[in-house]
């Protein structure tokens, strides 16, 4: 740095000021490592996501409205994972195949 004060007191200040600012900067890096290190937690704990889902109704009671393969997005958010066989046998009972994921042909379900 070129452009220092000559005077022993401003660079004593100068070094003050240098040392809080340091001081602040390693408080942020602590902060995001530890918000880094949380949401690597939270990602390795997140429950693996289901093959397939019903969709369901507005009301508890109610039948399930579609089903879904695991990852389409045209799922509601109410919403259900399911094994496979549930899923076929939801399709069997009636409830509607979505149309854009097309989980009874990927469960080589055939109508009827």
């Amino acid at each position: 740095m070129h452009d220092l004060p000559p005077d022993l007191p401003r660079l004593r200040t100068l070094e003050t000021w240098l040392t809080l600012q340091l001081e602040q900067v390693r408080q942020q890096i602590a902060a995001v490592e530890r918000r880094e290190a949380e949401k690597q937690r939270g990602q390795q704990a997140r429950p693996p996501q289901p093959d397939w889902l019903l969709e369901l109704g507005l009301n508890r009671d109610a039948s399930p409205v579609a089903v879904h393969t695991g990852d389409c997005h045209m799922v509601g958010k109410r919403r259900r994972g399911v094994p496979r066989d549930v899923a076929l046998r939801a399709l069997a009972e009636g409830v509607e195949a979505c149309g854009h994921c097309r989980p009874d042909a990927e469960l080589g379900y055939i109508d009827g």
